[in-house]
């Protein structure tokens, strides 16, 4: 004790020695002001506040469906007014207030997650933490990086991933039952939104993806979840932005990913880093947000990393975590006098939080292992100076012997001896519906987002104009045969490559999806219909665009009904295409991986199509079976040129015939069936149908686990970070 009491010693600043926690007064404002004519006199803030425990009562009514939470005083501010400036009301004695607050408590006891390790689920990630929170009240959970904070949040909300095992028991108002759908919202450090929608227009979707019932109907629900994060200003602003207009900041961002949850209006809501890439400003607006929420009756757990001092002042009760043990919990004002018992008082003007880092962060090591060798001419170096795995082992045994770790002790038995309501389950949309809301929504992104199908429509029609100007002027004889035939490969081949030009788009697509399913807004057969759908108008449009260019610029037959086989088989190639590229794209989740992979398979899939070598003389063990029964190209190209030769006949001479089937012997093998063209394009949807349910298992069994190929390529595999 003694060396731990020496190197506390240590880790105080000057200014923090100066004065004592016992002689300072507790202001009950918040934010700070001065006399006139004192602007350059410092504001000063409190070392270690002294206040007064106060008892929180909750009661839980029996048949009913909410919890009535006491409310409590103000709890004293974390700053004073210095000898220069106004003086400090005192606070103000009343009577607790009991108001009925439609939320749910939710508390953890002796909750320890493991993950998968050299031995199976050998690493701790948290270890043995308790806790509670409470309708109205916001919870932090705060800490360093990877000490435990989102795994912890993902433990209370039921969202860990298969790697993970969970010990100890969760009750959501007194019981150990699963929260269920509806009853909480959980929202992710990262924003999946999408950038061609109004905020109005993806909550309305949003709403509709998630609660039954007509458009109509959720108007109300989505114009609640903008007013409570404070987002009127900008209902009518496109996310992402355009040309004209500027998106929406990462501030705004955040607070619609938070408003998607609230259209479900839950009792409790998860916020994992809510003050993610945001500035003092923005992280200020969005905790003054949240506090109102709160206010409504909603319960708030988030984590956090660090936050200025205004935005500490707002939080109600803190869980400090480090290297996943419970340093504290309790009021957030007592973890200053927690520490100040410890012997790590809070200097002067310094942030709390950035003082609890301080002193349970084991990265300041590192920073005092560099600093170790230089002079410091000004004494700061002095407040760095700690080790802190003493800090922590001493603020560690300190919460232990507490007050504040029996008075959690005592919280949780209250909260968990006797049974509250039970959270009821909240209808769902039905499947039809959501397909619906997928297909318009899609149709809605695709019209406004160039990138998706505008543009390949651009190039396709080009393509289509470069390969018809080349092979133009061909004449029907039996010597342009052959160069027909090259025309109608290039084409087909060609463009089908060009759908390269389409994976951003399918990947985005596949991370809205992933988002949805997580949080059971969507599901794959939705998904896939969905997208498919909404791609036929756009297809089409490039496949009769593309095709009528081609076709009459090469002079094939002037025939309508040959002209809508024409249409309608590169339609079917292009589908065939589209659910290549979703495949692709579902098993590398990544855009390098994507393209390669895109590209190497049509390229192998031109090879083995019986253009540079016909089909029958291709070497059987790989070339011939399977490669080329599975491209596509071979198909597609065979009907193509049955649709053209079938049926004609070319004079050789002044006296022979041949027909067109014989004239194709020699340069590509097709049937002399005149049904067999709508054998192949039977085969090509039935290809689509094929790609969509590999997709479809793809996504069942490989995208739920966050799976994908690129990871196997990587040099070293490292472990998911778990914060």
């Amino acid at each position: 004790m003694e060396e731990i009491q020496s190197q506390s010693d240590h880790y105080r600043s000057p200014s923090s020695s100066v004065s004592s926690p016992a002689n300072r007064v507790p202001s009950s404002n918040f934010f700070y002001s001065r006399k006139p004519g004192t602007l350059r006199q410092p504001i000063s803030f409190e070392d270690s506040p002294v206040w007064d425990e106060t008892d929180i009562e909750v009661k839980v009514d029996e048949g009913g469906d909410s919890i009535n939470a006491a409310t409590t005083p103000p709890s004293p501010s974390l700053s004073k007014i210095n000898s220069g400036s106004l003086p400090s009301p005192s606070l103000i004695e009343r009577e607790v207030v009991t108001r009925k607050i439609a939320g749910a408590s939710i508390t953890w006891k002796d909750l320890t997650v493991t993950i998968k390790g050299k031995r199976k689920y050998s690493d701790k990630v948290v270890k043995s933490s308790h806790g509670y929170a409470l309708p109205g009240t916001m919870t932090v959970i705060m800490g360093p990086a990877k000490s435990g904070k989102s795994t912890l949040l993902r433990a209370l909300a039921g969202r860990l991933p298969d790697s993970t095992r969970m010990y100890g028991e969760v009750f959501v108002n007194g019981t150990r039952r699963h929260m269920p759908y509806g009853s909480y919202g959980y929202v992710d450090r990262e924003t999946t939104l999408i950038g061609s929608l109004t905020v109005r227009e993806f909550l309305y979707y949003s709403a509709l993806l998630q609660l039954p019932g007509f458009f109509c109907q959720r108007r109300s629900v989505v114009e609640d979840a903008i007013d409570a994060m404070s987002l009127g200003d900008y209902a009518n602003k496109l996310i992402g932005g355009n040309c004209y207009m500027r998106g929406l900041r990462s501030g705004e961002r955040r607070r619609v990913s938070i408003a998607r949850e609230l259209v479900m209006r839950p009792h409790i809501l998860f916020i994992d880093e809510p003050l993610y890439h945001l500035d003092s400003v923005s992280a200020l607006l969005m905790m003054v947000t949240l506090k109102k929420l709160a206010t409504s009756g909603c319960t708030l757990i988030f984590t956090i990393c660090q936050s200025s001092t205004e935005v500490f002042g707002l939080f109600d009760r803190i869980c400090l975590l480090s290297n996943g043990k419970t340093l504290f919990f309790g009021e957030t004002l007592a973890c200053l006098q927690h520490f100040s018992n410890a012997g790590f008082p809070c200097p002067i003007m310094q942030s709390p939080s950035d003082h609890f880092l301080r002193a349970i962060n084991t990265e300041f090591d590192r920073i005092i292992a560099m600093c170790k060798s230089w002079q410091d001419n000004h004494g700061d170096l002095s407040s760095v100076s700690m080790d802190t795995a003493i800090a922590i082992r001493t603020i560690e045994t300190t919460y232990r012997s507490s007050a504040d770790a029996a008075a959690v002790e005592s919280m949780i038995v209250k909260l968990t001896e006797k049974e509250g309501p039970s959270l009821k389950r909240k209808g769902m949309a039905g499947n039809a519906t959501r397909v619906a809301v997928l297909t318009w929504r899609s149709l809605l992104i695709m019209s406004r987002e160039w990138k998706y199908y505008w543009l390949r429509l651009i190039l396709y029609v080009f393509l289509a104009l470069c390969i018809g100007t080349v092979f133009s002027g061909l004449g029907h004889s039996l010597f342009s045969v052959m160069r027909r035939v090259a025309a109608i490969f290039v084409f087909v081949s060609f463009t089908s490559l060009l759908g390269v030009a389409g994976v951003p788009s399918q990947l985005k697509e596949i991370k809205i999806y992933t988002y949805e399913e997580s949080h059971q807004h969507s599901g794959e057969f939705v998904f896939l219909l969905g997208q498919l759908f909404a791609s036929i108008p756009f297809l089409f449009l490039i496949s009769i665009s593309s095709s009528l260019v081609f076709y009459f610029l090469i002079g094939l037959r002037d025939e309508f009904s040959l002209l809508m086989y024409f249409v309608l088989n590169f339609f079917a190639c292009l589908l065939v295409n589209e659910g290549l590229l979703l495949l692709v794209a579902s098993i590398c989740q990544n855009i390098f991986w994507s393209i390669l992979s895109f590209v190497s398979i049509h390229v192998i899939m031109m090879l083995s199509a019986g253009f540079f070598r016909i089909r029958s003389a291709l070497p059987r063990p790989a070339w011939m079976y399977p490669i080329s029964y599975i491209a596509f190209h071979t198909y597609s190209i065979q009907g193509l040129l049955e649709n053209e030769y079938i049926g004609t006949s070319f004079a050789v001479g002044q006296v022979r015939t041949i027909s067109g089937y014989e004239a194709l012997g020699n340069v590509y093998d097709i049937s002399d069936d005149s049904n067999s063209k709508w054998k192949n394009l039977l085969v090509l949807f039935v290809m689509v149908v094929a790609y969509k349910v590999l997709v479809f298992i793809l996504l069942k069994c490989c995208i739920r686990k966050n799976h994908s190929v690129h990871k196997l390529f990587r040099c070293t595999q490292n472990r998911k970070d778990y914060k």
